[in-house]
């Protein structure tokens, strides 16, 4: 059992503080408890502002090198630290060991980033109409940022977030997924262990996370807010926002599709489709929900394909065998239950898979032939299940594929290079993968478009939302030298 037990947030002394109300934390593979976790409210969020704009005056007169020798500790406490950190998201949200191993790293490559990153801020001198006046462009951080995270990525999307604000200068207060709160805290610990001072990097767990977010939210010492999550919910944070008008990052729902072209080898599509469909047993923002396959190739794809997936090892996180392990919750598996239901209803033939496997674990799961208004076609399924569906020209493959209301990943695969850049140019999505079904990289922009969010993170891009250009003109005497 891990032994955090009702554990509040680090505030200025670096000490932590008793939880007056806690909750359960069970775990999805056994349903067993494996801590109680702080159940924080408003008075939190707010105590919590407090310190971090007390932090910020502090931490935003450190120089980039300061911030980035930190930074450096951070991440490799992390490595240190892999095999506990890999170990408690298995433990807590289900994602096989393997694959939290593969997190671990992923993570701290965003903080190994950012401590370069943070010494390459750069401002501007630019000519000025006026003899006497020398015009700047300073870069500043933001101020205190608030970031709400997800549970499918515990570690890397709080990685994500505070390592390019803690090297912009900002502090940040986070309230991590419910369902796993503990990956956040051990990170946090280690941030302290590195050298971060006492209130930069704040974790507020809570069962309800409403009150401390508009806590947080309504605070204008808060300057920026940056959330992963539901389009649903990054609707609501977005006009609540609107009163302080806050700096704000949103990265919301995806509905990927993967269009496989006729030109393509079999073989190496259904790999490529296989690792961005089954990761974390499909509950990722990015993976592809809906497969659309050339109608010359989709009877040899859909049969290699299932046969792949039959393959994969359904069983305990913690087994180093396993493939895809447990769903989150309830409620995930009652959703991918749904959607199966209704894509048979409405005439799709179940290749392989189809059943509920026992507690929260569902068997990895190929249909084809599903109509274009069953559920799981227009929205996230956020589970092991991969429709297949045939088109006939590229046209049609591209229209099929815009047509939704998110925008975040898309994928294809062919070998022809002006059909690549050609559909890559046409799908309207902030992220496209062209033979590769795992595009991400800590060093590059990640985010969406149309109701997919706003902002981007990684590489460069992610240290400019921490960031405000700030216009000085400076006149000078008139005396010549």
């Amino acid at each position: 059992m891990i032994t955090i037990d009702a554990l509040d947030a680090r505030y200025l002394s670096g000490e932590w503080r008793r939880a007056e109300r806690s909750y359960a934390l069970r775990s999805p593979a056994t349903g067993e408890e494996l801590a109680r976790v702080a159940d924080l409210g408003a008075d939190a969020g707010r105590e919590a502002a407090a310190v971090a704009w007390e932090a910020f005056l502090a931490w935003r007169r450190t120089t980039a090198f300061e911030r980035a020798a930190v930074l450096e500790r951070w991440q490799a406490l992390m490595h240190e630290h892999a095999e506990e950190l890999a170990t408690t998201m298995a433990r807590e949200m289900g994602k096989p060991l393997r694959e939290s191993r593969g997190e671990v790293a992923y993570a701290a490559g965003f903080v190994g980033w950012y401590a370069e990153e943070a010494k390459r801020v750069y401002g501007d001198a630019f000519p000025s109409q006026a003899g006497h006046k020398r015009l700047l462009a300073l870069k500043q951080p933001v101020g205190p940022a608030f970031a709400i995270t997800p549970w499918n990525f515990p570690l890397a999307m709080v990685t994500r977030k505070a390592a390019p604000a803690l090297a912009a200068g900002c502090t940040m207060v986070l309230k991590p997924a419910e369902q796993s709160p503990l990956s956040a805290l051990l990170l946090a610990d280690l941030w302290l262990d590195a050298g971060g001072p006492a209130g930069t990097l704040q974790v507020l767990p809570t069962a309800d996370p409403v009150p401390l977010a508009d806590a947080l939210i309504a605070d204008p010492r808060v300057r920026k807010l940056s959330f992963t999550g539901s389009t649903e919910v990054g609707r609501q944070l977005y006009a609540k926002s609107a009163a302080t008008v806050k700096r704000i990052s949103l990265e919301l729902g995806g509905h990927a599709p993967f269009l496989v072209f006729e030109d393509a080898d079999v073989e190496e599509a259904v790999a490529q489709v296989m690792a961005s469909k089954f990761r974390n047993a499909g509950q990722t923002c990015v993976c592809a929900n809906r497969v659309y396959v050339h109608e010359s190739l989709v009877d040899a794809f859909t049969e290699a394909y299932a046969a792949a997936t039959e393959r994969l090892v359904v069983g305990d996180p913690l087994d180093e065998r396993t493939d895809i392990g447990p769903l989150v919750d309830e409620q995930a598996v009652a959703k991918v239950s749904r959607h199966v239901t209704d894509a048979l209803e409405r005439g799709a033939q179940l290749v392989t898979g189809g059943e509920r496997r026992g507690g929260l674990y569902y068997a990895p799961t190929v249909l084809k032939g599903v109509a274009p208004d069953a559920l799981m076609m227009r929205e996230e399924t956020f589970g092991p299940v991969a429709p297949i569906v045939a088109f006939r020209d590229d046209a049609e493959a591209v229209r099929l594929a815009n047509d939704t209301p998110f925008g975040l990943a898309a994928y294809l695969y062919t070998h022809d290079l002006t059909r690549a850049l050609l559909v890559a140019e046409e799908l309207e999505y902030g992220i496209v993968g062209v033979n590769d079904g795992v595009p991400s990289a800590p060093y590059a922009p990640f985010g969406g478009v149309k109701q997919s969010g706003v902002g981007r993170e990684g590489g460069p891009w992610g240290i400019e939302e921490y960031l405000e250009t700030k216009f000085v003109s400076v006149g000078l005497r008139r005396e010549a030298l």
